[in-house]
């Protein structure tokens, strides 16, 4: 996300300057502004240890001890990380070659919120909320506020530390600093859902949502709709935040964040006259501002801390790999945000807020989500002991994503404007009848046939992988030619747990395609099911999937010439999209697929698109305006960026992967690929032409396989292109649906054959404001 993800621990500042960090939990970057340095916990190793870098110095340096840490938080000239478990508390000076001291151990009382002020430290017992401190520049330690005082959150500032008082929300202060007393007495009654510290001023978000500041000294911070930041930061002469839709960063005052107006962060904190954020895309520390010009060299950083104990909002795509194994990191619960008014459309961007733009809408998406998830998984857990007619939906999301081979994490969100005279929204029809109505019995085959078929599963025969194992060609006994897709068998100890996960994608797959028919939609032949073997019988797609065409090396070199034309470019994407349009449209209940990618794009004898692979696939809602809570699952790349920060699914998450799709069939580019023209690191195909497509560029973002379009093909191609463009669109509402998206291409099909004019002159569908 993110928006974005209130994963960050509070990252304080010394007397020069204000910094506050993303609000929310622990921390995994610190920033020790006295002596300029950044660290971080690494992610994807056996332990989470912590790693620094020091500008002045051009030094890497790896801490000791090499155990691994939840939360790290920065001061003047210090930091500190809290252990994982919260036993034990380490603090580190760097000015003296970073020798560790242990101020707290103690395995029956385990500690959060760390939370390191200019010289001191404090941190909070986990069962009792108890604020416990530590250090102090005057000779003593930094008092504490006592074991009668319960809190929920606290911060630590310049000589002071605020609270969040457990049964009531109110805040209170305590320290040295004077200013502490100001900053309760300015609070007053107001309830808090979360606080920052900086110098000598205390920020945070109210119960309702609302950014306030409280102290002395000027926070010049960006403007706050209700719950519109999950992250804030703050430095001299500037504020920035991290809006919680998009992860991308907003700053008031003096903060130049040209450098990464478009990129996506999960935290950020700020030095002096700087600020280090940790991105969504591939979690690596990106610096800006006066004092940092470049990438900081710190390895990937975990985005929260590694638990062993079960998440209940759902955890971090990848989560186990950036864990090494050692647990998962949890998403973040939206828990307290309180119900608020109906949703009211959310109009174009550049509009006037006042004509529309609610932020509440989003906090009424995750609240909602949460009673409907726990509505789906009731049913659905019926459903599954009932175990009647395989009617079981995708709800296990232990399964990571698969991931193709240069793909990373999510990449930077973007959105964009979409030009056009003139919009409309095409009425939604739906059929009257089904063929989910009566499931059309599926052929059962033995384990026997289907590994005769394949030569017992040989390596020669296997042409690809899907949701739940890998897929083998093979011919029948009778002569025909299928596609057999087999779950994978794993080591004893994943056994059990890779077995469940199998059994649904298969039983999901089976109850859904058994009762689909559509010419773009890969049709099921028919199952096997004995003992632990899990497999799926499909018709056989000679000319392979999307992507072999599009990226694979042998087909490149070939050059793929029945794909070398922007005519059936333009087909394969109006295949596809027919294809999703009948599971959203006519499928009832409607099917969101969650895996639209190129690689699940297979292409028969006459080289129609099909769509494959439902093997989680889930029973959507009724409409593009409803909505059902479940854990991300899919692919790095295609997956949306709305689905992914708050986990709320709607048939506009298949939209936005099938414009990532459109996108790979113009550029010719992978959905995520490095790119070689200006050596820069891992990109995402909307991140390289969307903005070149938004500013009129489409030409040089082309695919140089097909060349440039005929005369009367440019028509057509930019009405795919602008079509692909508005897909993309971060937020779901600014979204085409599917009718739209198949009006779009049919027209751009029709013009490719015979141009009408120009592209002002077409009628473009798209959402109506």
């Amino acid at each position: 996300m993110t928006f974005f993800f209130t994963i960050s621990l509070l990252i304080l500042t010394a007397a020069t300057i204000h910094v506050v960090a993303a609000i929310g939990s622990a921390s995994t970057v610190a920033v020790v502004y006295g002596t300029g340095t950044i660290c971080g916990i690494i992610a994807n190793e056996p332990t989470q240890r912590v790693e620094c870098y020091q500008n002045g110095l051009k030094l890497d340096i790896s801490v000791s001890p090499n155990v691994s840490f939840e939360s790290i938080s920065g001061g003047k000239t210090f930091f500190c990380g809290l252990r994982s478990g919260g036993f034990s508390l380490h603090c580190w000076d760097t000015r003296a070659l970073f020798n560790p001291k242990r101020i707290y151990l103690n395995y029956n009382v385990s500690l959060t919120d760390l939370a390191v002020g200019v010289d001191h430290v404090c941190a909070r017992e986990v069962s009792s909320g108890i604020a416990r401190c530590w250090r102090g520049n005057r000779g003593s330690p930094f008092s504490s506020p006592g074991d009668g005082l319960k809190f929920s959150k606290i911060t630590s500032g310049n000589g002071f530390s605020c609270g969040i008082l457990m049964n009531s929300s109110k805040v209170v202060c305590w320290g040295y600093n004077e200013i502490s007393v100001e900053i309760q007495t300015q609070f007053g009654n107001l309830s808090m859902s979360n606080l920052v510290a900086g110098d000598s001023h205390v920020c945070g978000l109210t119960k309702t949502g609302f950014l306030v500041c409280k102290g002395t000294g000027q926070l010049d911070v960006p403007t706050s709709s209700a719950f519109e930041f999950s992250g804030l930061t703050s430095g001299r002469g500037f504020g920035c935040g991290i809006q919680r839709r998009n992860g991308l960063v907003q700053c008031g005052g003096s903060g130049d964040n040209n450098r990464v107006k478009d990129v996506s962060f999960e935290t950020i904190v700020a030095g002096l006259d700087f600020i280090c954020g940790l991105t969504t895309r591939n979690l690596t520390i990106i610096c800006w501002g006066n004092a940092f010009t470049s990438d900081v060299p710190v390895p990937m950083v975990i985005p929260g801390p590694c638990v062993k104990s079960s998440c209940n909002c759902g955890t971090y795509l990848n989560s186990e790999t950036l864990c090494y194994g050692s647990g998962n990191i949890c998403k973040p619960c939206q828990t307290e945000l309180p119900i608020p008014v109906p949703l009211t459309p959310v109009p174009s961007r550049g509009s006037e807020p006042s004509k529309g733009i609610n932020k509440l809408s989003m906090a009424f998406l995750i609240v909602g989500s949460i009673g409907a998830f726990v509505g789906i998984c009731s049913v659905l857990y019926c459903l599954w002991q009932w175990k009647c007619g395989f009617w079981l939906c995708r709800i296990n999301s232990s399964v990571q994503p698969t991931v193709a081979n240069d793909a990373i994490a999510p990449p930077p969100l973007r959105s964009f404007s979409l030009r056009h005279n003139s919009s409309r929204r095409l009425s939604r029809q739906r059929s009257g009848s089904s063929s989910s109505k009566q499931a059309e019995k599926t052929q059962s085959f033995s384990f026997s046939e289907l590994a005769d078929a394949s030569n017992n599963f040989s390596i020669e025969n296997r042409i690809g992988s899907g949701s739940f194992g890998v897929v083998y060609r093979g011919k029948l006994r009778d002569g025909r030619e299928v596609a057999i897709k087999r779950g994978e068998n794993d080591s004893l100890e994943k056994k059990a747990k890779k077995f469940q996960e199998k059994e649904t994608a298969f039983e999901s797959e089976l109850a859904l395609l058994s009762r689909l028919h559509h010419k773009h939609l890969v049709g099921l032949i028919g199952f096997c099911q004995e003992n632990d073997e899990r497999l799926l019988v499909y018709e056989y797609m000679t000319n392979g999937s999307l992507h072999d065409h599009l990226h694979n090396t042998n087909n490149i070199e070939k050059g793929s010439s029945e794909l070398n034309s922007w005519k059936m470019r333009i087909t394969i994407g109006l295949d596809a999209a027919r294809g999703i349009h009948y599971l959203h449209n006519y499928a009832v209940p409607p099917i969101i697929h969650r895996d639209i990618k190129s690689s699940n794009i297979l292409l028969d004898a006459n080289w129609t698109a099909r769509v494959s692979d439902f093997g989680l696939s889930l029973m959507g809602p009724e409409s593009d305006q409803q909505f059902m809570s479940t854990t991300v699952v899919g692919t790095v790349g295609y997956i949306d960026p709305e689905y992914y920060v708050l986990n709320v699914l709607t048939p506009k998450s298949d939209v936005y992967g099938l414009g990532v799709v459109l996108l790979e069939l113009l550029t010719g580019r992978k959905a995520v690929f490095r790119n070689r023209e200006d050596r820069t690191g891992p990109m995402g195909v909307v991140e390289y032409a969307g903005p070149r497509i938004s500013t009129g560029d489409l030409r040089s973002v082309l695919d140089t396989r097909v060349g440039v379009p005929e005369i009367h093909e440019v028509e057509a191609v930019e009405l795919m292109a602008y079509t692909a463009l508005n897909c993309v669109n971060l937020e779901g509402k600014e979204r085409p649906n599917m009718t739209d998206i198949v009006a779009n291409l049919e027209k751009a099909l029709t013009l490719c054959e015979n141009s009408h004019g120009s592209l002002s002159s077409t009628t473009i569908s798209l959402p109506s404001d």
